[in-house]
Protein backbone atom coordinates (compact mmCIF):
# COMPACT_ATOMS: atom_id res chain seq x y z
CA UNK A 1 0.00 0.00 0.00
CA UNK A 2 1.82 3.09 -1.64
CA UNK A 3 -0.31 6.25 -0.54
CA UNK A 4 0.41 9.70 -2.12
CA UNK A 5 -0.02 12.91 -0.86
CA UNK A 6 -2.48 13.69 -4.42
CA UNK A 7 -5.01 16.24 -5.02
CA UNK A 8 -8.46 14.26 -5.02
CA UNK A 9 -11.62 16.17 -6.45
CA UNK A 10 -15.10 15.20 -7.11
CA UNK A 11 -17.83 17.62 -8.10
CA UNK A 12 -17.97 18.85 -4.70
CA UNK A 13 -15.02 18.97 -3.08
CA UNK A 14 -11.54 19.53 -4.14
CA UNK A 15 -8.90 17.82 -1.43
CA UNK A 16 -5.04 19.64 -1.34
CA UNK A 17 -2.42 18.28 0.62
CA UNK A 18 -1.31 21.21 2.70
CA UNK A 19 1.03 23.18 1.54
CA UNK A 20 2.62 26.93 2.32
CA UNK A 21 0.33 28.21 0.02
CA UNK A 22 -2.99 27.30 1.29
CA UNK A 23 -1.90 27.75 5.05
CA UNK A 24 -4.22 31.05 5.49
CA UNK A 25 -6.95 29.46 4.06
CA UNK A 26 -7.06 26.98 6.62
CA UNK A 27 -6.69 29.22 9.20
CA UNK A 28 -9.18 31.05 8.44
CA UNK A 29 -11.67 28.04 7.95
CA UNK A 30 -10.60 26.73 11.38
CA UNK A 31 -11.28 29.54 13.64
CA UNK A 32 -14.51 28.89 14.78
CA UNK A 33 -16.17 26.66 16.63
CA UNK A 34 -14.27 26.12 19.88
CA UNK A 35 -16.43 23.81 21.58
CA UNK A 36 -16.36 20.96 18.14
CA UNK A 37 -13.00 20.74 18.95
CA UNK A 38 -13.27 19.72 22.78
CA UNK A 39 -13.54 16.00 21.85
CA UNK A 40 -9.99 16.13 19.72
CA UNK A 41 -6.91 15.46 20.43
CA UNK A 42 -5.51 18.68 18.99
CA UNK A 43 -7.28 22.05 18.54
CA UNK A 44 -6.34 24.19 15.28
CA UNK A 45 -8.38 27.02 16.25
CA UNK A 46 -7.14 30.95 17.15
CA UNK A 47 -4.05 30.74 18.88
CA UNK A 48 -3.69 26.77 18.73
CA UNK A 49 -3.54 26.68 14.88
CA UNK A 50 0.22 27.12 14.61
CA UNK A 51 1.50 24.10 16.53
CA UNK A 52 -1.30 22.06 14.87
CA UNK A 53 -0.22 23.29 11.53
CA UNK A 54 3.08 22.47 12.03
CA UNK A 55 2.21 18.75 13.67
CA UNK A 56 0.43 18.10 10.72
CA UNK A 57 2.90 19.70 7.73
CA UNK A 58 5.89 17.60 9.89
CA UNK A 59 4.06 13.98 10.29
CA UNK A 60 3.29 14.26 5.93
CA UNK A 61 7.39 14.56 5.60
CA UNK A 62 7.45 10.99 7.40
CA UNK A 63 4.66 9.70 5.19
CA UNK A 64 2.63 8.76 8.30
CA UNK A 65 -0.11 10.89 7.68
CA UNK A 66 -1.70 13.09 4.74
CA UNK A 67 -3.44 16.67 5.69
CA UNK A 68 -6.11 17.93 3.63
CA UNK A 69 -7.54 21.30 2.78
CA UNK A 70 -11.49 21.05 2.14
CA UNK A 71 -12.08 23.49 -0.33
CA UNK A 72 -15.85 23.02 -1.94
CA UNK A 73 -16.42 23.90 -5.55
CA UNK A 74 -19.36 25.66 -5.43
CA UNK A 75 -17.44 28.61 -4.32
CA UNK A 76 -14.03 27.77 -3.71
CA UNK A 77 -14.04 28.39 -0.02
CA UNK A 78 -12.01 26.23 1.92
CA UNK A 79 -14.38 24.87 4.31
CA UNK A 80 -12.37 22.45 7.08
CA UNK A 81 -9.48 19.89 6.80
CA UNK A 82 -9.42 16.10 6.76
CA UNK A 83 -6.76 13.57 6.88
CA UNK A 84 -5.65 10.12 6.09
CA UNK A 85 -3.70 9.31 9.31
CA UNK A 86 -2.03 6.46 11.03
CA UNK A 87 -0.51 5.00 8.09
CA UNK A 88 0.36 2.15 8.25
CA UNK A 89 1.69 0.25 5.15
CA UNK A 90 3.20 -2.85 6.30
CA UNK A 91 -0.40 -3.93 7.75
CA UNK A 92 -2.60 -1.98 4.74
CA UNK A 93 -4.12 0.17 6.94
CA UNK A 94 -5.15 3.56 7.94
CA UNK A 95 -7.53 5.71 9.74
CA UNK A 96 -9.80 8.81 7.96
CA UNK A 97 -10.01 11.83 10.25
CA UNK A 98 -8.87 14.77 12.12
CA UNK A 99 -11.56 16.37 10.22
CA UNK A 100 -13.30 19.53 10.84
CA UNK A 101 -15.58 21.48 8.93
CA UNK A 102 -17.20 25.07 9.29
CA UNK A 103 -20.97 25.09 10.61
CA UNK A 104 -22.31 25.75 7.22
CA UNK A 105 -20.40 22.89 5.87
CA UNK A 106 -22.21 20.42 7.82
CA UNK A 107 -24.99 18.58 6.73
CA UNK A 108 -24.61 18.69 3.29
CA UNK A 109 -22.38 17.09 0.65
CA UNK A 110 -19.59 18.28 1.72
CA UNK A 111 -18.60 15.19 4.40
CA UNK A 112 -19.64 12.41 2.03
CA UNK A 113 -17.88 13.52 -0.84
CA UNK A 114 -14.61 13.73 1.06
CA UNK A 115 -15.10 10.32 2.87
CA UNK A 116 -16.07 8.57 -1.14
CA UNK A 117 -12.60 10.63 -2.12
CA UNK A 118 -10.41 9.50 0.91
CA UNK A 119 -12.07 5.70 0.91
CA UNK A 120 -11.46 5.51 -3.07
CA UNK A 121 -7.61 6.83 -2.20
CA UNK A 122 -7.14 4.25 0.33
CA UNK A 123 -8.67 1.14 -1.38
CA UNK A 124 -6.82 1.92 -4.69
CA UNK A 125 -3.52 2.02 -2.84
CA UNK A 126 -4.32 -1.21 -1.73
CA UNK A 127 -5.89 -0.70 2.00
CA UNK A 128 -7.44 -3.70 3.58
CA UNK A 129 -8.77 -1.20 6.16
CA UNK A 130 -9.80 1.66 6.64
CA UNK A 131 -10.91 3.07 10.53
CA UNK A 132 -12.50 5.82 10.69
CA UNK A 133 -12.86 7.01 15.04
CA UNK A 134 -14.84 9.67 17.03
CA UNK A 135 -15.35 10.60 20.52
CA UNK A 136 -17.72 8.77 22.62
CA UNK A 137 -19.81 11.53 23.45
CA UNK A 138 -20.37 12.98 19.59
CA UNK A 139 -23.21 11.42 18.56
CA UNK A 140 -23.75 13.46 15.46
CA UNK A 141 -20.70 12.17 14.62
CA UNK A 142 -20.81 8.81 15.36
CA UNK A 143 -24.79 9.22 13.60
CA UNK A 144 -22.45 10.22 10.11
CA UNK A 145 -20.26 7.58 10.24
CA UNK A 146 -23.15 4.93 10.81
CA UNK A 147 -24.71 6.74 7.99
CA UNK A 148 -21.71 5.64 5.48
CA UNK A 149 -22.38 2.17 6.25
CA UNK A 150 -18.88 1.71 8.52
CA UNK A 151 -19.12 -1.36 10.59
CA UNK A 152 -19.52 -0.20 14.34
CA UNK A 153 -16.77 -1.94 16.32
CA UNK A 154 -17.44 -0.48 19.83
CA UNK A 155 -16.14 1.88 22.42
CA UNK A 156 -12.18 1.71 22.85
CA UNK A 157 -12.39 2.69 26.43
CA UNK A 158 -9.97 4.98 28.21
CA UNK A 159 -7.99 5.12 24.62
CA UNK A 160 -6.78 9.00 24.50
CA UNK A 161 -6.15 12.19 25.89
CA UNK A 162 -8.38 15.43 24.44
CA UNK A 163 -6.20 18.65 24.16
CA UNK A 164 -8.07 19.61 27.30
CA UNK A 165 -6.90 16.68 29.57
CA UNK A 166 -10.33 14.56 29.32
CA UNK A 167 -9.42 11.06 28.95
CA UNK A 168 -11.94 9.69 25.82
CA UNK A 169 -13.37 6.86 24.92
CA UNK A 170 -13.13 6.66 21.06
CA UNK A 171 -15.99 4.79 18.98
CA UNK A 172 -14.18 2.59 16.85
CA UNK A 173 -15.90 1.88 12.90
CA UNK A 174 -13.77 0.30 10.11
CA UNK A 175 -14.68 -0.16 6.40
CA UNK A 176 -12.42 -3.02 4.88
CA UNK A 177 -12.31 -3.38 1.10
CA UNK A 178 -14.93 -6.69 1.15
CA UNK A 179 -17.22 -3.27 2.56
CA UNK A 180 -15.89 -0.91 -0.04
CA UNK A 181 -18.41 -1.63 -3.22
CA UNK A 182 -21.55 -1.19 -1.03
CA UNK A 183 -20.09 1.34 0.58
CA UNK A 184 -19.45 3.24 -2.78
CA UNK A 185 -22.64 2.42 -4.02
CA UNK A 186 -24.16 4.20 -1.11
CA UNK A 187 -22.08 7.23 -1.21
CA UNK A 188 -22.37 7.85 -4.84
CA UNK A 189 -26.27 7.34 -4.56
CA UNK A 190 -26.49 9.64 -1.69
CA UNK A 191 -24.07 12.12 -3.81
CA UNK A 192 -26.62 11.57 -6.66
CA UNK A 193 -29.44 12.89 -4.15
CA UNK A 194 -27.57 16.13 -3.78
CA UNK A 195 -27.14 16.60 -7.41
CA UNK A 196 -30.76 15.96 -8.01
CA UNK A 197 -31.77 18.29 -5.34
Amino acid sequence: MILKADVLENRFVRLEPFAPAIEDEVRVALDCDPAAWDGMVAAAYGPHFDSWWATASAAMSTGSRIPLAVRRRDDGAVVGTTSLYEIRPEHRRCEVGSTFYRPEARGGPVNPACKRLLLEHAFAAGAVRVEIITDALNLSSQAAIRKLGARDEGILARHKITWTGRVRDTAQFAVLDTDWPGVRQKLDDRLARFDAG
